[in-house]
């Protein structure tokens, strides 16, 4: 297992308040996803535990996109992954996102 952890600051933050949110499911080749509120003066803490060794630059570059297009401030994003593909990861990251922003506050 190998624990990665990004830290992204929003260049127009949209700060979230919400409940927890968890999507998808830890099984061969997918992932699980947990958001959060968490005060971080506007960041956004993306901390992935994954089987994948040895791909952090494929983390970086799919989790600079996502945070690109949320936006999303003040959250803390839990990644279990047992070796789920890029396009995977993006999709799971955008289902939790929307989940989290229809929460009730």
């Amino acid at each position: 297992m190998e624990t990665l952890q990004f830290d992204f600051q929003a260049s127009a933050p949209r700060p979230l308040r919400a409940a927890p949110v968890v999507v998808g499911v830890v099984a061969s080749g997918n992932l699980e996803v947990l958001v959060e509120h968490a005060d971080l003066d506007g960041a956004c803490r993306v901390e992935v535990s994954t089987a994948a060794q040895g791909f952090g630059i494929v983390w970086r570059a799919v989790l600079d996109d996502f945070v690109e297009r949320a936006q999303a401030a003040d959250v803390r994003i839990s990644i279990n992954d047992v070796g789920a593909t890029p396009a995977v990861v993006s999709l799971r990251l955008d289902q939790a996102i929307e989940e989290y922003r229809a929460a009730p506050r």
